[in-house]
């Protein structure tokens, strides 16, 4: 495992136009080799027709369960969303609901069963399962996931945990929100490392970009090459043309391209692990 292996992920990909256009470029001119897709946000059918057109880009599924859109209706999950299919903007609040709120775990296994199905539909071969702002981590979406990876073909994961200390080496700034996610994702990372390997779900041994929060920039992963460790590494990042121009600009950008090929870095997909 001394070789260096490095999956660059884009998250959201099918929420706008904008992330679209920015993932199938980043793909096509710079370092992205996949791409987690939102299945009910408006740039899904977009997403799916752009992914068919790049058979090489690694699609995955990106768990929505909030911030987002529902793939069932308001009526079938009435505990998770309002009337319009809208999940909570909340993160905190939903995820003490999905803990303790016990009455609403068969929806949340209904709604997540009808993500899988929904992607499944689209002919597109699963790459790899994450969650948005990681809740596929969270107790009670994790436990529905383990228990039913077998039916819904889970073969690869993210694990997030992204090291304080070595995060602290390549950036500044932002502490309490480093810190912070740094305890609560290595914590629920630690409790869900054991499963995935009873059920032989891989996963990679890093995941970098939680701690950066959006600034996944030129200079961070300019900063970051070179001190990646040796095996199977992630960084995934939420390149677009408007919002996060600059996440998009780094992924294309020809030093950080020149950079991966002099180290000898090898850019693969998480079905290639």
């Amino acid at each position: 495992m001394s070789a260096r292996r490095l999956i660059v992920n884009a998250d959201d990909f099918g929420r706008s136009h904008s992330i679209n256009e920015a993932v199938v470029r980043a793909h096509r001119e710079g370092i992205l080799t996949t791409a987690s897709l939102m299945v009910n946000e408006p740039g899904f059918d977009e997403a799916v027709a752009q992914a068919r057109e790049h058979p090489q880009l690694g699609v995955g599924l990106h768990l929505t369960l909030v911030c987002g859109h529902s793939t069932l209706p308001a009526g079938k999950i009435p505990g998770l969303v309002n009337a319009r299919g809208e999940f909570s903007n909340h993160p905190v609040s939903v995820g003490m609901k999905y803990y303790f709120g016990r009455a609403v775990r068969g929806q949340l296994r209904a709604e997540i069963h009808a993500q899988f199905a929904k992607f499944r539909a689209t002919g597109l071969p699963l790459d790899h399962v994450n969650g948005h702002l990681h809740l596929h981590l969270h107790p009670a979406s994790f436990r529905i996931l383990m228990d039913d990876a077998q039916q819904l073909g889970i073969r690869h994961l993210r694990l997030t945990r992204d090291g304080f200390w070595m995060n602290a080496r390549l950036a500044r700034g932002r502490w309490f929100y480093r810190i912070s996610h740094a305890v609560m994702l290595g914590w629920l990372s630690r409790r869900a490392g054991r499963p995935l390997t009873e059920r032989g779900i891989r996963h990679t041994q890093r995941v970098f970009g939680l701690l950066q929060d959006s600034h996944v920039n030129e200079r961070f992963i300019l900063n970051l090459l070179p001190q990646l460790p040796a095996g199977d590494s992630e960084l995934y990042s939420h390149p677009s043309l408007d919002n996060f121009k600059h996440e998009f600009d780094a992924l294309i950008s020809s030093r950080v391209g020149d950079l991966v090929k002099q180290l000898g870095i090898r850019l693969v997909r998480y079905q290639d692990l």
